[in-house]
């Protein structure tokens, strides 16, 4: 973890992603609770975007326990390929139109390792809603989201260039995704062995 002082040093914005940021310390305070627990709580904004991020530790120049917003980390509980474009998509959240195909990649991904290989992503999507692996709502976000990245793959001229929102959308349902397939099964099974 880093460490509490005038710059809190992080490998990526938590809001923007820009690798390396520079994120000054703008305040402190101190809090405890009725334990007579002590701690410090700073404030950091980042320089690229404007972002907020606080950070507390047991003092200061102690190394930080928690900060808010945190960095995204995919799920071990996801295969590696789709885990690997995933992260790659989070991590370029300040990038839309790579994060969006990187998304799209995920997805693709996660669909051919739930059996269905061949074909094209809209050929997948279909299959897996017919087969109620996914419900026809999320078929229908899924093909937005293909729709999305067929514009950026393409350099669709008609079709604006997206922006942070528009790959925080297609990030959320490939994640939502993700859970749906891997990690709540995941955590189903870990929590059946735990009870025998």
């Amino acid at each position: 973890m880093p460490l509490l002082t005038d710059r809190l040093i992080l490998d990526r914005c938590p809001h923007c992603g820009i690798a390396h940021p520079n994120l000054d310390k703008r305040g402190q305070v101190q809090s405890g609770n009725h334990l007579g627990q002590q701690r410090i709580w700073a404030f950091y904004f980042c320089a690229t975007c404007g972002g907020a991020v606080s950070a507390w530790a047991t003092g200061p120049g102690a190394s930080v326990n928690q900060y808010f917003p945190s960095e995204s980390e995919v799920s071990d509980d996801i295969p590696d390929r789709p885990r690997a474009y995933l992260q790659q998509a989070h991590d370029s959240i300040h990038a839309p139109a790579g994060c969006i195909m990187l998304a799209a990649s995920a997805v693709d991904a996660m669909l051919k390792l739930r059996g269905y290989p061949d074909g094209s992503l809209y050929s997948r999507i279909e299959k897996a809603a017919k087969e109620h692996v996914i419900t026809e709502d999320m078929a229908a976000w899924a093909h937005e989201v293909r729709l999305d990245a067929n514009d950026q793959r393409h350099a669709d001229e008609e079709a604006d260039l997206p922006e942070t929102a528009d790959a925080q959308r297609v990030l959320r349902f490939a994640t939502v995704l993700a859970d749906l397939l891997f990690v709540l099964p995941a955590q189903i099974q870990r929590g059946r062995e735990d009870k025998g």
